[in-house]
């Protein structure tokens, strides 16, 4: 099973924006759905919290603390795509910063679940 660490937005989880929080990045990984190759091991989930100053550290942190390196990180669909846009960065300026850092493949986006009310 691949191991996977998430980096998500904060202010879509805090906020509301459309984001219900990190479950549906969750229940993709379990299930291999969306942009997961296979059913994945979630080792590490980070928020970046604006201006994004600390979601660098906090994953190697994160990393770091818990042992675990993982195979593959995944930016999270509410961070990767996010309407509006973040005033600070951009998905692909996030990828090269984690990519560069710590050399482990990232990932643009999670999963591919709307929110639907039937």
């Amino acid at each position: 099973m691949k191991k996977v660490a998430i980096v998500a937005c904060g202010a879509y989880m805090d906020s509301g924006y459309g984001c219900a929080g990190e479950w549906r990045c969750l229940k993709a990984a379990a299930l291999g759905d969306g942009q997961y190759e296979e059913p994945s091991h979630v080792v590490g989930f980070v928020k970046c919290e604006c201006p994004g100053r600390t979601f660098l550290p906090n994953l190697g942190m994160t990393m770091q603390l818990s042992g675990i390196k993982p195979d593959v990180i995944h930016l999270s669909t509410c961070l990767a795509s996010a309407k509006p846009e973040c005033p600070y960065t951009n998905a692909e300026e996030m990828a090269k910063m984690i990519h560069t850092k710590t050399g482990i493949p990232v990932v643009q986006g999670t999963h591919e679940y709307h929110v639907t009310f039937d």
